[in-house]
C-alpha cells in the first residue's frame, strides 16, 4: 500500500462515504431510469473526487494513480457502472487540464479548458472517451469514423458505439481517422460538445446490465470541430491513446477487485447468521473453503493492480502488467461473484445483494478497454521470442 498523503488519504475516506450512499440505491429503479448516476456524482463531486489526478490549480487533488484505483475499486464495491462512469468523467478534465501545461497549447484552448474544466469537477457536466465503433471494437485502428479539414476546423462524419457515459454525456473525447486506410497513423483525437449541431445521440443499445454506465452510442453528420479543438494530431493520438487503455486496464482490475471485496463481505456476514442442518453455514467446511478460495484470488489480484499501479506512477513500462493484472482480476471476479452467490443459496439473486450487479459487471469488465483475447495475446508476445 501506498504512503498516502493527507490529501490522497481523505479523497480515499470520501470514497468510502460516497460508496455507503450508493450501495443504498434503488437499484431496479436505478435501471429503469439512470436517474441516480448524476445524482451521486454530484455526490462524489462535493467531496472532491471528479478531480483526482486533476492540477490543485484547477480544484483537484494531484493525487497518485495508486490512489485512483484505490478510489476505483472502493466505489466499485457499490456499483461497477457508478465507478466506470465517475473515473471517466474525471479523465476528461484531467486530459483537458494537460493543455494548460503543453508548450503548444493555444490561448483558445486554454480558454476552453478553462469554461469546461470547473464544469466537470463539480459534476455539473459528464464526459466521456469514445474510441470502438459498430464494426471496430477492439481493434482501435480499424475506425472509420471520418475527420476531413475544413477551413478552420474540421468536419466529422461516423458513429460510435458502446461508449460508456454516451447516454448523457456533455463532452467527449474522440477518436477518428483523418486519412482514410491510413490506420494508427492517421487518428487524430477531438472535443466533441454534445450540444452542437451534427451530434446524434443514439438509443438506448437494448440491455438493463449495468444501467448505471449509461453506455449508448451516437453519430456525426456534419459535426464542425473548431481547430482549437484538436487533442491529439495524427500520429500522437494513438500513442496517447494506448498510454490511457494500459491505465484503464489497472484501475477495471482494480474494480474487479472491489467487486469480490463486496461479495466476499455479504457472504462471509450472510454465512455467520444463517443456519442450515442445526449449525450456521459457517460451520460447514466446504461452504468455508469457497470462502478461502475468494480470499485467495482476490488477495493474487490486489498484488497485481498494485504493482502495475506503482509502475504507472514510477512511468515504468506497464503493457504487460496491465494486461496480467486485467487478465487475472477479470476471471477472478467473473468466478467468485457467481461461486460467492451459489454461497448465499438462492437468497443471492435477491436485489438486496449485490451478487448479480457483480457478476454482470465483471463480463462486463472483461470487454472493457481490450477483451480477455487480446490480452492473452499481449502476455503471449513478451513471453515468446522476438522474431529473427
Amino acid at each position: 500500500m501506498a504512503n498516502w498523503s493527507a490529501r490522497e488519504r481523505q479523497l480515499i475516506d470520501s470514497a468510502n462515504e460516497v460508496a455507503v450512499a450508493v450501495r443504498q440505491a434503488d437499484f431496479p429503479r436505478w435501471n429503469s431510469t439512470g436517474a441516480s448516476t448524476k445524482h451521486h456524482l454530484k455526490l462524489a463531486a462535493s467531496k472532491g473526487l471528479m478531480g483526482i489526478q486533476m492540477p490543485i490549480d484547477w480544484g483537484g487533488s494531484q493525487a497518485s494513480f495508486q490512489c485512483k484505483a484505490v478510489i476505483a475499486e472502493t466505489l466499485a464495491e457499490a456499483d461497477f457502472g457508478f465507478s466506470m462512469s465517475l473515473i471517466n468523467t474525471q479523465n476528461i478534465a484531467v486530459v483537458l487540464s494537460q493543455w494548460m501545461t503543453r508548450p503548444a497549447g493555444s490561448e483558445a484552448q486554454a480558454a476552453l479548458a478553462a469554461r469546461i474544466i470547473p464544469l466537470l469537477v463539480s459534476a455539473e457536466k459528464t464526459g466521456c472517451t469514445a474510441l470502438t465503433e459498430p464494426h471496430a471494437g477492439s481493434d482501435f485502428a480499424a475506425i472509420k469514423t471520418l475527420a476531413s479539414r475544413h477551413e478552420d476546423g474540421w468536419l466529422i462524419d461516423g458513429e460510435k458505439a458502446w461508449i460508456i457515459n454516451a447516454e448523457f454525456t456533455d463532452f467527449v473525447v474522440m477518436y477518428a481517422q483523418t486519412q482514410a486506410g491510413s490506420g494508427a497513423a492517421g487518428i487524430a483525437a477531438f472535443l466533441i460538445d454534445t450540444q452542437r449541431a451534427g451530434f446524434q445521440r443514439n438509443p438506448h443499445f437494448g440491455s438493463e446490465a449495468a444501467a448505471s454506465l449509461g453506455t449508448s452510442g451516437f453519430t456525426l453528420r456534419g459535426y464542425f470541430a473548431k481547430k482549437e479543438e484538436m487533442i491529439h494530431p495524427a500520429g500522437l493520438a494513438f500513442k496517447r491513446a494506448l498510454e490511457s487503455i494500459n491505465a484503464a486496464r489497472t484501475y477495471v482490475a482494480a474494480m474487479c477487485c472491489g467487486m469480490v471485496t463486496e461479495c466476499l463481505r455479504v457472504a462471509v456476514d450472510y454465512g455467520s447468521k444463517r443456519s442450515a442442518f442445526g449449525v450456521t453455514l459457517a460451520e460447514h467446511q466446504g461452504w468455508r473453503w469457497r470462502i478461502a478460495e475468494a480470499a485467495v484470488d482476490l488477495e493474487a489480484a490486489k498484488q497485481l493492480v498494485q504493482a502495475a499501479s506503482r509502475a504507472i506512477d514510477e512511468h515504468q513500462p506497464v503493457v504487460e502488467l496491465a494486461a496480467k493484472a486485467k487478465v487475472f482480476a477479470v476471471r477472478m471476479a467473473e468466478k467468485h461473484t457467481a461461486a460467492l452467490l451459489h454461497s448465499m443459496g438462492a437468497n443471492g439473486l435477491k436485489d438486496e445483494y449485490p451478487f448479480v450487479r457483480h457478476m454482470i459487471g465483471a463480463q462486463i469488465a472483461g470487454f472493457t478497454d481490450g477483451s480477455t483475447e487480446m490480452m492473452l495475446e499481449r502476455i503471449c508476445k513478451s513471453e515468446l521470442p522476438a522474431k529473427r
